[in-house]
């Protein structure tokens, strides 16, 4: 099981991204950048912190939306090659489009940086130029059994029948989604290693988005009844928000009434996942901490177009094998969200 990552290590880690802010001022870096959709939250935040990495050094970035359509983002990749950028960021919409992404910054000689969904290995092994930054999915799985472990055994009376088994709904993001993927099984397996015995009681692809996350926890309503669902664990936070706007329509979930409370959990930490944990709605999520992914990526198309080194010291970051920068997750319950939210 992964280790949960500590406040400190974040601490730190944006103490020394921040360090690094003018230890590499760079000269024309024009850096092409394709997002999945736009109006993705998460997504949302680390392009705010790309644009703030690339001014801090001087580089200059421009984001498209691929409107989460690979052949959109196909031929916007295609214009800031002719265009005549000297780097691309790419949140593909499709991981397995990669290779010929790969292959057409590999024909232009142009160092391109995948962020968020991982590509397959082999794709990357394929260019010296190609790297990944993004977080482990198998962490966020984790943390999100770990906070179910954790108010079960604070909260046996949240065995509703009694029967020494959690019966849960699982909320999964996009098919064959390898954060989908991952962060359901290991959420799973981090509850049965914690101690409880589990029971899924249905799960469903709500694709990341709030009112897919709604519509199917009203489906599972409808279907199963408030009594049967004893957790509901989602793949991100805009999919559990739309899970608690469902039981809040039922009465549940409101803050106000802890008899009528089902533990909810997410990924992501973003701000009205925070406020909905202040407000004692959600249960908890996890930090996929947009403000480093962005900053690495960043830092690293612009060090590529700067014919210098990837490494740690002129990135700021740790990087593996060569063309992988990993963020820690970080637990985010009532008691530590503070630390998170926006001053």
């Amino acid at each position: 099981m992964f280790k949960t990552a500590k406040i400190s290590a974040i601490a730190a880690s944006v103490i020394l991204a921040t360090t690094m802010a003018g230890a590499a001022q760079a000269d024309d870096t024009l850096i092409g950048s394709c997002i999945y959709k736009f109006d993705d939250t998460f997504m949302t935040g680390v392009r705010i912190n790309m644009q703030k990495a690339a001014e801090e050094i001087n580089a200059e970035i421009e984001l498209v939306d691929s409107q989460n359509r690979q052949p959109t983002q196909n031929d916007q990749v295609d214009t800031f090659i002719t265009k005549g950028v000297n780097a691309l960021i790419i949140n593909p919409v499709d991981r397995s489009a990669a290779g010929p992404l790969v292959g057409k910054a590999k024909a232009a000689d142009l160092p391109i940086v995948f962020i968020n969904r991982e590509p397959d290995n082999k794709v990357l092994k394929d260019y010296s130029k190609a790297y990944y930054v993004g977080a482990k999915a198998e962490e966020s799985g984790t943390i999100g059994g770990q906070l179910i472990v954790e108010y079960f055994k604070a909260h046996p009376e949240a065995d509703k029948n009694k029967d020494g088994v959690v019966q849960y709904i699982l909320i999964k993001g996009e098919q064959g989604h390898q954060d989908a993927t991952l962060r359901s099984e290991y959420c799973v397996k981090a509850m049965k290693e914690g101690g409880l015995k589990v029971e899924e009681i249905g799960s469903d692809n709500a694709n990341w988005d709030k009112v897919q996350g709604h519509d199917k926890m009203k489906n599972f309503i409808t279907a199963k009844g408030l009594d049967a669902i004893e957790a509901v664990l989602c793949n991100n936070d805009d999919m559990a928000l739309g899970v608690i706007e469902a039981l809040k329509s039922e009465g549940y979930n409101t803050g106000k009434d802890p008899s009528k409370y089902i533990p909810v959990t997410g990924v992501d930490a973003t701000a009205p996942a925070l406020q909905a944990i202040a407000a004692g709605q959600m249960l908890g999520t996890s930090l996929n901490d947009a403000y480093n992914q962005g900053t690495a990526a960043v830092r690293i198309a612009d060090a590529v177009a700067q014919g210098k080194e990837v490494n740690d010291a002129n990135i700021g970051y740790t990087i593996t094998d060569g063309q992988y920068v990993w963020i820690p997750y970080v637990k985010v319950t009532a008691e530590n969200y503070q630390e998170f939210m926006k001053k």
